[in-house]
């Protein structure tokens, strides 16, 4: 069953942020062909290790349909808590520098600290674009999810990077055995 994160924590973790600006944890070493996109990714999000930074970009607290924010699944992990900066969603090019969500992971002490970054584009969107293929970064594919998710979205494409925090399941993996709601 996915738990609720409460309102009050994600309040008070997202104000505490606001005057933190380190990263917690070394992140995963990505393979190496993927090493000079993954520098990119950490160089153009550094900032936004400061939620305010990222809120003041254009980034707002998503949640899906039941209005949970912190997402995860049993057995799999978490996600975290998804800040999202809907503009970039409906725009079908996908630059590894301009991720279209920034996935924080609560830490120990309630703090939201940045984990990933999450590249999300509707697919009929992208497919007007690009009818035969899927969208690709990093050599890799991003993963259909069809509509009537737990969203509410439309059909969409996205792909993780766990560029902030090591996913022992994998860089490119979804959920993170090592982040909890």
């Amino acid at each position: 069953m996915i738990r609720r994160a409460g309102l009050t924590l994600l309040t008070a973790g997202a104000l505490a942020l606001t005057a933190a600006t380190g990263a917690s944890a070394a992140p995963q070493q990505a393979p190496s062909k993927h090493a000079s996109g993954i520098a990119a990714v950490r160089e153009a999000t550094q900032s936004y290790q400061n939620l305010q930074r990222a809120e003041n970009a254009g980034y707002e607290l998503f949640t899906d349909a039941k209005g949970i924010a912190c997402i995860d699944m049993p057995g799999m992990g978490g996600m975290g808590v998804h800040f999202v900066k809907s503009a970039l969603v409906g725009d079908p090019s996908e630059s590894i520098r301009h991720p279209e969500a920034l996935v924080y992971r609560i830490d120990k002490n309630g703090m939201l600290r940045l984990a990933a970054v999450e590249y999300v584009v509707l697919a009929e969107a992208w497919k007007a674009k690009h009818p035969h293929t899927a969208p690709k970064l990093f050599g890799h594919e991003f993963m259909f999810t069809k509509s009537g998710n737990r969203y509410g979205l439309p059909a969409y494409y996205s792909l993780h990077a766990w560029a902030w925090y090591d996913n022992p399941a994998g860089m490119f993996a979804p959920f993170n055995p090592r982040v909890t709601c």
